[in-house]
């Protein structure tokens, strides 16, 4: 039975790592009836992480689906990784959410990954709330984490909850309600029972004068989006709850603000009403603007197309995630407009070839349900795709649109590997293609000279993931050598070189000049980027070019110092000349690539390499340890700040420098520090690291 628009709510869990997103996940499907128990991420019980290595390592590492109902809603949630080598796995499920849950620490408040999530939300503009997590730790403080949404993600967050207390249990002020400043009720929760309860009570005297000041914050930021809420209190009459929770959505849709949750997780308090909150104020696919694509087709070629948030409207969905499987991979599709049959005819515009929709599938974690057909606003696994990857849009084969992909962040580390037979080296490259359809920023290229294959990453963590499914999951017998950083090149200066072609081949005199500039530019999105300048009439246009051909084939093979990919270039042809006799487009290629040789050896090559950002959380008496620890690694320390007996420091370091820093780290503060590591850029390298890699 087709799902009403209205009643659906595509949202995801997003947060640091450690905030508590999969446990609050786990909450929500205990609460709903969906499971009979909460897992637990300690004991590996959880639904979302049912992978092995998520369980051994009680971290989440790949996105899971899950529906479940809630209020006559269906809810179709995602929970993502807090880590940032899995930072793709945010990426790709934000493009397709409607809304989102911001999980935050009340202890660690907004951390590094904190914000590259806001940052990722932004980016897609998908409206949000936050949950304060862990008010039942010691060291809790939600005014400060409240402070720090507001400073440092540059957000409106609005209180609609207080929390009644806060630290561990059997401490004094321990946390143990909440007050709802909407109801202006005190929650109270209990989770002995099979089935959780919230129990409404009257707010205590002695917390009123509180409650009073957080309702009237509420209510002044909430004039600014209802003149009938504004003339309500001016004449001084009751507010209704639901004007508060229609202008609570609006304005939270109109990502205006940010309304504000706290709780417990763990212990139960707190996730009904985030149900509630998920229900109130986020969108439903009918509440989301038309998608806008362009149409591949001919004469019609770029135009504009729309598709309403309508099962009247023709089909068009966006793969999002590819999970290889022996009988076939599962795509995982959002559907933005019409209705998608199993056994239907399917057009990928990007490729220009149609696809087969075998089978389609509702995805419950680690258990699927097959259904026959699937409607606008649904997240659906479609099994029968053969040339489909991530970011790839489907569409009716008659009403051809094509969505803006997605773009995902490069690779800083790689590794190489080598299969130990011939055997061993064919099931290599069949495993690791199925891993690159998985994983859109996993690398694999094969050097032809040595017989390595060498395998990139977005981190030491990703790769030691990529290691032991090789060898766990798929019994590969390969040698795995150590992790190393992916350097690029670039140039310094701006030069302008001309190339020749004085050569006899297969008896012929070949002549041809190419004047080219080659310089830098840090603004450009593409590595190396090639423009025509040359006038038209001093060259005839498939000589320029075979040329222009040639610079960008010399472009993608690696540069002076190290044969490193290069980056941020730009490369004009400026003219040419060409003789009467033996001026062809291989005289042209061979003055192009002689142009390409000069210019980067005049334009100054230099090597850059990855930094990385750092947060680091340690107990106050070891900053001066870490500190000093950055800078011997070429690192600079941006700022360090007190939070309660914690500091924070903010630093960054080259990648190179950072190989084996969680041992590291353990080692300065005995164990009690935690630490986030995070892409920021590529930044010239010193002239001895350089020089290491010169031949």
């Amino acid at each position: 039975m087709a799902r009403k628009l209205e009643t659906i709510r595509n949202i995801g869990i997003i947060a640091h790592i450690d905030a508590g997103k999969t446990t609050v996940t786990e909450r929500m499907l205990f609460n709903s009836g969906e499971s009979h128990r909460a897992g637990e991420v300690d004991k590996g019980t959880t639904t979302t992480d049912f992978d092995e290595e998520e369980q051994q390592r009680g971290i989440t590492i790949y996105s899971a689906c899950v529906t479940f109902n809630w209020d006559d809603h269906v809810i179709n949630l995602i929970d993502t990784p807090g880590h940032v080598d899995f930072t793709a796995e945010v990426e790709r499920c934000m493009r397709v959410l409607d809304g989102g849950v911001v999980v935050f620490s009340a202890r660690e408040g907004v951390e590094a990954q904190s914000q590259t999530v806001w940052k990722q939300a932004d980016k897609y503009q998908v409206p949000r709330f936050a949950f304060i997590n862990k008010m039942d730790r010691e060291g809790a403080n939600f005014e400060a984490v409240l402070e720090q949404i507001e400073k440092r993600l540059n957000a409106n967050p609005v209180p609609i909850q207080i929390p009644v207390g806060s630290g561990p249990p059997h401490t004094s002020g321990a946390f143990r309600a909440i007050i709802d400043l909407v109801k202006m009720k005190m929650l109270t929760f209990d989770s002995s029972g099979k089935k959780p309860v919230v129990n409404e009570e009257e707010i205590p005297e002695e917390l009123e004068e509180e409650a009073d000041y957080w309702r009237e914050r509420l209510l002044e930021v909430l004039y600014k989006y209802s003149n009938e809420l504004f003339e309500l209190a001016l004449s001084e009459e009751p507010i209704p709850e639901e004007l508060l929770h229609s202008t609570l959505r609006e304005a939270t849709l109109a990502r205006q603000i940010q309304p504000v949750l706290c709780g417990s997780a763990l212990d139960g308090i707190g996730v009904q009403p985030v149900l509630d909150a998920v229900v109130h104020y986020l969108p439903s696919p009918a509440d989301m603007p038309a998608v806008i694509g362009t149409n591949p087709d001919g004469k019609k070629k770029d135009k504009e197309e729309t598709r309403k948030p309508s099962i009247k409207e023709p089909f068009c969905g966006l793969v999002f995630k590819v999970i290889p499987e022996k009988h076939g991979d599962m795509t995982w599709v959002r559907i933005y407009s019409g209705e998608l049959k199993a056994n239907s005819r399917l057009l990928n515009p990007g490729t220009g070839k149609k696809e087969n929709c075998a089978q389609l599938w509702h995805i419950q974690a680690s258990r699927k349900d097959q259904v026959d057909t699937a409607g606008t606003g649904d997240i659906v696994g479609v099994i029968g795709l053969r040339n489909s990857i991530t970011g790839d849009t489907l569409c009716d084969t008659r009403n051809p649109i094509l969505l803006e992909s997605i773009e995902f962040p490069k690779a800083v580390m790689s590794m190489a590997i080598e299969p130990d037979s011939s055997a061993e080296k064919d099931k290599l490259a069949d495993v690791l293609e199925m891993m690159r359809r998985q994983d859109p920023t996993f690398k694999a290229i094969q050097n032809k000279e040595t017989g390595q294959t060498v395998i990139s990453g977005m981190g030491e963590l990703h790769l030691e993931v990529i290691r032991h499914r090789l060898l766990r999951d798929f019994k590969l017998n390969v040698r795995v050598h150590k992790p190393r950083v992916s350097y690029r090149e670039t140039v310094k200066k701006k030069a302008r070189v001309t190339g020749e072609c004085h050569r006899i081949v297969a008896g012929q005199q070949l002549f041809a000049k190419l004047e080219i500039e080659i310089e830098r530019n840090e603004a450009q999105e593409e590595s190396v980027v090639v423009i025509n300048r040359c006038p038209v009439d001093s060259v005839p246009f498939e000589l320029i070019n075979a040329a222009v051909e040639e610079l960008k084939a010399r472009g993608e093979g690696g540069g002076m110092i190290g044969g490193f990919p290069l980056n941020e270039l730009k490369i004009t042809v400026l003219g040419g000349e060409v003789a009467e006799v033996g001026t062809n487009e291989t005289a042209f290629i061979i003055a192009a690539g002689n142009a390409f040789d000069k210019g980067l050896e005049a334009a100054s090559p230099v090597l850059l390499e990855p930094v990385m950002r750092l947060h680091i959380s340690t107990p106050e008496e070891y900053v001066g340890d870490f500190v000093g620890d950055i800078l011997k690694r070429r690192g600079e320390v941006e700022k360090t700040e007190s939070r309660g007996q914690e500091a924070i420091v903010e630093a960054s370091a080259p990648l190179a420098e950072l190989f084996g820093y969680s041992g590291a780290m353990r080692s300065l503060s005995k164990g009690l520090a935690n630490c986030s590591i995070e892409p920021l850029d590529y930044k010239e390298a010193p002239p001895e690291v350089a020089k290491s890699f010169m031949f």
